[in-house]
This record gives C-alpha cells, sequence and structure tokens, in this order.
C-alpha cells in the first residue's frame, strides 16, 4: 500500500490534528500478532461525520486536538490515541502513563489501561508510532532502522511483544492495579503503525511479521537525491510525518534544496513528500515520502 491511504476522506479536512487523527483510525500496522488491535473494527461507522464536525467548528473538538503538538512525535500520537479511545469509542481510559515501581525504582510503564465496552473486558494497550528504512546486508537479510538508527523494527518488536505487552504480570503491577480497583486478568494490545521505507538498490527484504499491506516509502542517500529534480518536493517536518501530506500552494525548491544541504552539514535524515497537482483543483498531494539520509548513516 502506499502513502495514498485513505487519502480522499483525511484530505477532506482542514485541521491538521483531524487530518493526524483520521490517519491513525485506519492505517495498517507493522507487525502481525494475535495481540494487535485495529481500531477500525470498532470504530462507529459515523466516524468521519463525527471528525468532519470537529472540523467545521473546532471548539466542538476534545480539548487535546487544538493544543499544540509536543516536539516528541511519540507524545502527540499518544494524545490522538487518547481522543480515539476516548471520544470517538468512547472507552473509559483508566490508567494512562502509569509508572511501575520496585523498591523504589521505576521499572516499566503502563500506556494505556482501558475498559473495552465492546467487549465488556479490561485492555492494557502498548503503542508506538514507527518509521524504519531497510538495509539490506550482505549476508542475505535486512535490517529495519529508524531514522536516528539507534532504534531497530525487530528490537522494538520483540520487546513490544515479550515485555511492554506483558508488564501487567509482573506483581508489581497487580499490587498497582488493585490500588485502582482494577482486578485482572487484562487483555494485552499492541498497536504500532507507521512507514517502512526501501531502497531503490539493492533489494530490501520485508520482516515475515509485517503485513503485506503496510505503508511504503522509499529512502536514499543525500548525494543521489541532489542528482534527482525535486522541484515538486516538500519538506515533511513533525507532527506531519503522521497522516498524508497535501497542501493548496505549489512546492517550494529552494526550500527542499536547503533541507538537503542541511541532511549534508548537520547528517541528520530529514523526510520528504513528493507532490502532484490535482488539476481540477489546483491543490498539490502526497504521492509518495522519501526519507534522505547522510552518506554516513547508519
Amino acid at each position: 500500500m502506499n502513502a495514498n491511504v485513505g487519502s480522499f476522506l483525511i484530505n477532506s479536512f482542514h485541521t491538521p490534528a483531524i487530518r493526524h487523527l483520521a490517519w491513525l483510525c485506519q492505517a495498517p500496522q507493522l507487525m502481525r500478532s494475535p495481540i494487535t488491535f485495529d481500531p477500525a473494527k470498532h470504530l462507529p461507522a459515523n466516524y468521519p461525520n463525527i471528525l468532519a464536525a470537529w472540523d467545521r467548528n473546532p471548539s466542538a473538538a476534545p480539548p487535546l486536538l487544538s493544543e499544540p503538538p509536543q516536539r516528541r512525535l511519540g507524545f502527540y500520537f499518544e494524545r490522538l490515541y487518547q481522543v480515539l479511545l476516548d471520544d470517538l469509542l468512547g472507552w473509559p481510559i483508566l490508567l494512562k502513563n502509569q509508572q511501575i515501581q520496585s523498591n523504589g525504582r521505576t521499572i516499566g510503564e503502563l500506556d494505556f489501561v482501558v475498559h473495552n465496552r465492546a467487549d465488556n473486558r479490561i485492555e492494557h494497550h502498548e503503542i508506538a508510532i514507527k518509521f524504519y528504512l531497510g538495509v539490506p546486508e550482505p549476508i542475505g537479510h535486512t535490517l529495519w532502522y529508524g531514522p536516528n538508527a539507534s532504534d531497530r523494527l525487530d528490537i522494538k518488536t520483540a520487546r513490544l511483544l515479550e515485555q511492554q505487552s506483558r508488564r501487567t504480570e509482573l506483581p508489581e503491577t497487580l499490587a498497582l492495579l488493585a490500588e485502582s480497583n482494577i482486578t485482572g486478568p487484562l487483555t494485552p494490545r499492541v498497536f504500532m503503525p507507521g512507514y517502512l521505507f526501501y531502497p531503490d538498490v539493492p533489494q530490501a527484504i520485508t520482516p515475515h511479521y509485517v503485513p503485506d499491506e503496510h505503508l511504503r516509502g522509499r529512502w536514499m542517500y543525500v548525494f543521489d537525491a541532489k542528482a534527482l529534480n525535486t522541484s515538486h518536493w516538500v519538506v515533511l517536518n513533525k507532527p506531519h510525518w503522521i497522516g498524508h501530506w497535501f497542501q493548496s500552494e505549489p512546492p517550494d525548491a529552494e526550500h527542499v534544496l536547503e533541507a538537503l544541504a542541511r541532511v549534508d552539514t548537520k547528517a541528520a535524515p530529514q523526510l520528504f513528500a513528493v507532490m502532484q497537482e490535482n488539476a481540477q483543483t489546483g491543490s498539490w498531494f502526497e504521492t509518495d515520502r522519501i526519507f534522505v539520509v547522510p552518506g554516513s548513516w547508519p
């Protein structure tokens, strides 16, 4: 699946936070597991109408959607997820970002403990939004790194499934839940949407646990990007890594060249959207997204 997932729905909203929330409601995940959580299976059929009403009248929208985005994308993503649970699904949030203590030190944290009203059960949700770039290895497999290369898809997936989602089994967590009159067992759920970015050559191998419908982009080194015509690219900064980008004005070619120069000098990856003009409306919409990385990466 490409960057156009649900773009017709998402691009109908003027408020960025509501576009991001609409994307979250339908984005495929980066892992396949019996405990993954699919919001689309539980959302009310009229949820696009609810989002449209909030878009028309921002004062009627949940206050969290009007707060400025935090600098860290993960915190902003958590805020959107809270609106999804609380305001779209109507599931009470019993605990959020609850630290687990043992002998005076923090040994973990619970992202969300919620009451799933559809199935009438208490669930523990661990969430993340991730962007990984595939680096083919000489021995025939591919390592998938985050843009800062200190994060890896295989490690994060194992941690989510084997550690984070199982924290409610710890005696310290059970005691913490009992203090809030929450009795187990809790059903673990994991939600990790995002993108995998593929190199043009050589071919990257998709992990077996990643669903076929995952969102895809491309990545390249900055010296390759500088050789291309990038006049139809735009710079994507957080929090607009979430969702599908569109804009009414034409791309700013000079802005892109400046961003490419920064990748070179500051040795930091940068995300771009490849844009195409809608001949009927004159607006520009995303058709692909590309991570550009410095020559030293990863």
